[in-house]
């Protein structure tokens, strides 16, 4: 696998770094999920076409664009997604993916900018997550996300025992490969003895309100699509089981109800190694496929 080629995106008080997969002339922007980086796409990169280049976008707060201030946010990002797509879509309309956070934000870049892009490719996210109303956002935050959450709180005393952390992760450790230790090892900063992931807790808790408090708009984000859009999901969550971070019920209620979007179940795949693991050819096929683009 060719390592990316690694650049800074000026956007509004600062910049956004942007990993370049390939170097073919057609364009897939995308976005990760709330607590990794762009170097989450390197599995998926690494199966697509020549033809293809992927520009995989550190979010603010994460990964090479840690610095970058917020305010955070579904809105702000979806800003940046569009700005990428503007700056490096070689003046066209290009694809767009996104996974779990990310995948939220690509769905409102894409209803509010359709003339950017010409499909979208969900990748278990997207869809309004059922959340009462007066629940506890960081307590649901904590519990959701779990691993995730902890390893921002952590220092380690040495990239080997972050390594570590990762692979005692239920969902990846079956599925480990240099893929994913890329991608861990990507996520690593400060000196020996107190070594830390890049994201910002801060980051991820704004945007995780965010995400969780924005049923309503999500709703609307996909009422009002206006490109093709494919969601790939999985049957196991983010643990690596049961239940999956979006349910069937709630699949079949917006395929049923939003004329441009599909869905496909990938068997046997987890929320992470979707993205993360083999399955990663699956979703490197599907961006890359034939759509209706009409």
């Amino acid at each position: 696998m060719t390592e990316p080629t690694v650049t800074d995106l000026p956007v509004e008080d600062g910049t956004l770094r942007v990993l370049r997969f390939g170097s073919g002339p057609r364009i897939a922007i995308a976005a990760h999920g709330i607590s990794a980086s762009g170097m989450s796409f390197r599995a998926v990169a690494g199966q697509l076409p020549a033809e293809w280049s992927l520009f995989a976008l550190d979010l603010r707060g994460r990964g090479g664009s840690s610095g970058t201030p917020g305010p955070y946010g579904i809105d702000r990002h979806a800003a940046d997604l569009c700005l990428a797509a503007e700056e490096l879509g070689n003046g066209g309309p290009v694809a767009l993916t996104g996974h779990s956070m990310g995948a939220y934000i690509a769905l409102r870049a894409a209803a509010r900018r359709p003339e950017l892009f010409d499909r979208l490719l969900l990748v278990d996210g997207g869809l309004p997550l059922p959340v009462p109303e007066d629940a506890d956002l960081d307590g649901l935050l904590d519990l959701t996300l779990g691993p995730a959450m902890e390893r921002l709180r952590r220092m380690y005393a040495d990239d080997e025992a972050y390594v570590d952390f990762f692979r005692m992760h239920p969902a990846l450790g079956a599925d480990w490969s240099a893929d994913i230790e890329a991608y861990v090892r990507y996520d690593l900063t400060g000196p020996q003895g107190a070594r830390c992931s890049k994201a910002r807790e801060d980051a991820v808790r704004q945007d995780g309100r965010d995400l969780l408090g924005s049923t309503g708009r999500c709703g609307a984000d996909l009422g009002r699509l206006a490109v093709p859009a494919l969601l790939v999901h999985s049957p196991l969550g983010l643990l690596g089981q049961e239940p999956p971070m979006l349910p069937a019920a709630v699949v079949e209620h917006w395929v049923e109800r939003v004329p441009q979007l599909t869905a496909e179940l990938v068997e046997r795949s987890n929320h992470y190694t979707i993205l993360l693991g083999t399955h990663a050819k699956t979703v490197a096929e599907r961006l890359a496929g034939s759509w209706d683009v009409a």
